[in-house]
């Protein structure tokens, strides 16, 4: 807790070092309008071997980083530039597939992990213009044709360079550190790309372990030389300006940060690979253009990859899906574009659902039920014409229930055919009621995370170490009577000190934990009896995963797939040192029985990231942002009469061993600092929300596992 303090206190000083500018609201939402980019995976060498070494298919890895899983050696492997002439590459034909397939911007890869630059740089040889017989600046001309196109131009530039003698080796998870000079080179690399090729939308920066240091000054050096430019997450340490999720990830959950979802063709290969197995055109061309459709409906933008052969020719087969993508989207155009995502806030299993002030578009990905479909909540609004976009002539009968929609789509109408859009236009807007409601009556209502709406991002130092973050939480409050409420803040001391903003029906206000009347935890002292500990492990890396478990395991043998060991104390009062190598973790678990309802406080200590779970539900899970050492949570256990069953997970990602320990010797006391009152009116929503003042980035995790709000 004392460290995490500190490092809070740290970077509150380097945020308050004025920054270079960056994106403001209107570059912001025009990046996000875009909704759809093409990527390119496009190198001097991988996409020359197409995936073959040796004579051999390389089945292991990806073929763009066939260096490494081939284990080919670095100067064997750059004579192959020697081979690339791509009598086939056209700059201006590529621009304009990305149009016909209906996307808004292009991102190319400037230099992959192998460190072959694909432009003409004075950084080092090992590049386009030097090093092969082609010798063209493929980023100028690609840069100069979105620019003829009306294209943006986006550049994917590696951390991690397998060919700069002074940087990190090849290793197999691709989270390298980044020494001094590498660093350097990588910041004289990023001077030229930003200097030479005019305005850059987004640098999706990949891979990488950068210290915090070496990512915020690589950060204000993209502000300063390309204000709008868009800085990627995958910079590290929290440091980008929109957050990118997993390869092929589309999410069903709520994420409040700008997103990109990256996707390739092949889950295994991003680069050229020849000898690829393909299935056919349209099922395919379904899975990619459902894919766009969900990233749209939640939000996001959908980058779709493809990789080119080492001649310059785009594989047909991507070719043409990419044009039957378009063909879609020049007819369902307004449905995908500058829209907001779904204001149901549900997963359908009919598709997906977009919008815009006065129009909701109903995107069908399989066939409704009956033909039917229920939009559920629709509090007000008039629909003034139904329509099929692309199809005029096609009734939609829509008729209004009781807060809800009726959708009635005629006999025949088949999805199968092709995904259709179905746009309900209103008269003066429309209302959706909020998802879900916490009800108010007499009884004093407590609004903790267990109860509240989640807002995401994802937060780490790198990629490895990254997890889902929580980023905002809100209820919705629905009162059975008009009346004053009293709020009232309770926290812990892991709370202490900290700030949060506490958002009211649209007012904000910023408030400290401090000052609030000291209450002991228990009146009653419960009998709690801390049984046999046990621990686990290592395993793979990762502070999002526990073991799949009931609330009592039988430790004897394999328990979750875990072999257990027994430890000899009842819990570990003191920091236990578990062998573990770096990018490892181990497990942690405990019955603790209890004679009745209650709650104790405990204080847990870990290493690189914990992930802590009472019977089930997670209630504490955060990285340790000091990249190294230990990090201590004091954390509230709500223990039910019986058994119960604590596991937690400490990550390891840059130490040698893992540590952990769980203490109860802590002062047992909570905080009730009293805010003012909110008035209620019968039966009208009213909204509250917190979130972290002035956090580290937009990506941290929240972090207050204790707090909560009563409503009395």
């Amino acid at each position: 807790m004392k460290n995490y303090r500190f490092y809070c206190f740290l970077i509150g000083l380097l945020w308050a070092i004025p920054l270079a500018a960056q994106p403001g609201p209107e570059q912001l939402q025009a990046w996000k309008n875009e909704r759809y980019n093409m990527f390119i995976h496009w190198g001097g060498i991988y996409s020359v071997l197409g995936g073959v070494w040796d004579g051999k298919p390389v089945t292991r890895g990806l073929s763009e980083q066939i260096q490494a899983h081939a284990g080919i050696y670095s100067d064997t492997y750059a004579e192959v530039a020697r081979q690339f002439n791509p009598e086939k590459w056209d700059a201006d034909s590529m621009a304009l597939l990305a149009k016909q397939a209906g996307m808004k911007a292009i991102v190319f890869t400037s230099k992959h992990h192998d460190g072959f630059c694909m432009w003409d740089t004075k950084t080092t040889d090992f590049n386009v213009v030097k090093a092969t017989p082609f010798k063209r600046d493929v980023v100028k001309e690609l840069a100069d044709a979105c620019k003829r196109h009306g294209l943006k131009f986006g550049l994917y530039f590696s951390n991690i360079d397998w060919h700069f003698p002074e940087a990190a080796p090849i290793s197999s998870h691709n989270s390298d550190s980044i020494p001094p000079l590498h660093h350097q080179y990588n910041l004289a690399q990023i001077r030229e790309l930003l200097s030479r090729y005019g305005e850059i939308s987004e640098l999706w920066f990949d891979m990488g372990s950068n210290t915090l240091e070496q990512s915020k000054e690589m950060r204000d050096l993209v502000h300063k030389l390309q204000p709008n430019c868009m800085i990627g997450s995958r910079l590290g340490n929290d440091m980008g300006d929109f957050t990118v999720l997993s390869d092929n990830q589309q999410p069903d959950y709520e994420i409040g940060v700008p997103w990109q979802s990256p996707a390739s063709f092949f889950d295994e290969t991003w680069g050229y690979r020849s000898w690829q197995d393909r299935v056919p055109e349209e099922e395919k061309f379904k899975e990619k253009l459902t894919s766009l459709i969900k990233v749209a409906g939640r939000g996001g933008k959908y980058l779709l990859n493809i990789g080119p052969k080492g001649d310059g020719a785009v594989v047909p087969y991507e070719r043409d899906i990419l044009l039957k993508m378009g063909k879609w989207l020049t007819v369902n155009h307004e449905a995908i574009y500058g829209t907001a995502p779904d204001p149901f806030r549900e997963n359908f299993p009919w598709g997906a659902v977009t919008c815009t002030t006065d129009k909701i578009y109903l995107i069908l990905t399989a066939q409704p039920e009956g033909n039917r479909i229920e939009l559920p909540r629709v509090q007000a609004g008039s629909v003034r014409e139904a329509s099929v976009l692309g199809a005029p002539a096609t009734h939609v009968d829509v008729k209004k229930g009781k807060g809800k929609l009726m959708v009635q789509l005629p006999d025949g109408f088949d999805v199968a055919d092709g995904f259709k859009v179905i746009a309900l236009s209103f008269t003066d807007g429309y209302r959706i009621g909020p998802a879900a409601t916490v009800s108010i009556g007499n009884e004093t209502v407590v609004l903790n995370h267990h109860n509240s709406f989640k807002y995401f991002s994802n937060s780490g130092i790198d990629y490895n170490s990254r997890f889902v973050s929580t980023v905002k939480e809100s209820w919705n409050l629905l009162s059975t009577k008009s009346k004053a409420v009293q709020v009232v803040l309770s926290y812990t001391d892991q709370e202490r000190d900290r700030q949060l903003v506490l958002n009211s029906n649209g007012e904000a206000q910023t408030v400290l934990l401090e000052g609030g009347e000291e209450v002991p935890l228990t009146r009653e002292a419960a009998q709690v009896r801390w049984e046999d500990a046990y621990i686990a492990g290592p395993v793979g890396a990762g502070i999002d995963e526990l073991p799949r478990a009931d609330a009592v395991v039988d430790y004897t043998g394999d328990g979750g797939g875990l072999h257990w060991r027994k430890l000899t104390d009842a819990r570990p009062t003191r920091d236990l040192y578990l062998s573990a190598e770096r990018r490892q973790a181990v497990y942690y678990a405990q019955r603790i029985v209890s004679d009745r309802n209650t709650q104790v406080l405990v204080k847990v200590t870990s290493g690189d990231g914990i992930t802590l779970a009472l019977n089930g539900e997670n209630i504490l899970m955060h990285n340790n942002p000091e990249r190294g050492g230990s990090q201590s949570d004091i954390v509230l256990l709500s223990l039910k009469k019986g058994v119960n069953q604590l596991v937690a997970r400490s990550n390891n990602m840059f130490q040698t061993k893992a540590v952990f320990s769980l203490e109860t010797a802590i002062p047992q006391r909570i905080y009730r600092k009293k805010l003012p009152t909110i008035a209620l009116r019968k039966n009208e929503p009213y909204t509250m929300s917190w979130s972290l003042f002035h956090p580290m980035s937009m990506h941290e995790t929240i972090n207050m596992p204790n707090i909560a709000i009563q409503l009395e």
